[in-house]
């Protein structure tokens, strides 16, 4: 049998199975329609993210990165309820910092990842604003600490250091800070990484690295990706059933009273689409069943 004859028939085959008004096959039919449908999505989100076989998205959890006086609605950052796309990081050069970025993200300037605080895995993980990169250099007993953009250049970890946009200062007093490890002083850094810090400015006025989010700088090798595409309100689904099968926890809580009249809305529109068109198939089939004109035989039929 040639390759002809062969596909010939797996044609033949496959008509057969498609067409079939057989109850099981049709069921058997749809399941495979549906998965292919899921595998064709999941491809092309592992394909523009990169995390093949991983989860290209995350939902929020946290109103950190919420802005003040957003619009209704909140499309364009990041609120609790959103599915945030992630796309891979690589390398240090993937992410640009707030400090050297001219792009707005999500209201912003600079690049947003999502992390492994301390590279915890057993920890959920943060997605906040990559502020800037800091450079630390140990001499002997001495660290030094780099940051380019804001001119320090191999400072002493003992000197301070004032950087309010970046989270790096004291709110309360509008000073500096000393990151030395000493008493009094926060803890001295011990590798370089990235600063990064949520963007609400009422819950985080300091930087994840001072304020107990993360005790040292991001390595790239904690980041599990950075936030590159969003779908608003439908991350709500999962915080609900996140709340209703861990105790004591309300996530639900977090997502902004907007947010969650736009999520009704979205379900409402889904929902309304196939029963709308199952209504209008019902009318329609028996509009042409009651103005449908009857063969000779039927005729027949009914006159006998």
């Amino acid at each position: 049998m040639d390759f002809k004859e062969k596909f010939k028939q797996f044609k033949n085959l496959f008509l057969r199975f498609w067409r079939s008004e057989n109850n099981k096959v049709s069921l058997a039919r749809d399941v495979i329609v549906a998965l292919l449908f899921v595998f064709i999505i999941l491809l092309a989100l592992w394909t523009y993210t990169g995390q093949w076989f991983g989860a290209p998205l995350v939902a929020i959890e946290s109103s950190s990165m919420q802005h003040l006086n957003e619009p209704f609605g909140r499309i364009g950052t990041i609120n609790a309820g959103d599915m945030v796309l992630l796309v891979k990081v690589n390398s240090k050069n993937d992410v640009i910092p707030y400090s050297i970025s001219n792009n707005y993200n999500y209201g912003k300037k600079g690049d947003v990842v999502i992390y492994h605080p301390d590279g915890n895995l057993d920890v959920d993980q943060i997605i906040h604003r990559a502020m800037c990169w800091i450079e630390v250099e140990t001499e002997g007993s001495n660290t030094f600490y780099t940051i380019e953009k804001y001119d320090i250049i191999k400072q002493n970890a003992s000197e301070p250091l004032y950087i309010p946009e970046c989270g790096i200062w004291n709110p309360s007093t509008n000073k500096s800070v000393i990151l030395d490890g000493k008493k009094g002083h926060y803890q001295k850094f011990t590798h370089s990484g990235f600063i990064t810090k949520g963007d609400n400015p009422l819950t985080n006025v300091l930087c994840d690295q001072i304020g107990g989010i993360s005790n040292q700088p991001v390595k790239v090798d904690w980041i599990s990706g950075k936030a590159s595409g969003e779908l608003p309100w439908i991350g709500t689904i999962n915080l609900l059933f996140n709340d209703l099968t861990t105790d004591g926890v309300d996530t639900i809580g977090n997502v902004p009273k907007d947010c969650l009249t736009c999520f009704v809305i979205v379900i409402i529109i889904l929902i309304s689409i196939p029963v709308s068109l199952d209504i209008y198939t019902y009318h329609r089939d028996k509009k042409q069943k009651k103005n449908k004109i009857p063969t000779i035989e039927e005729d027949t039929t009914k006159k006998l």
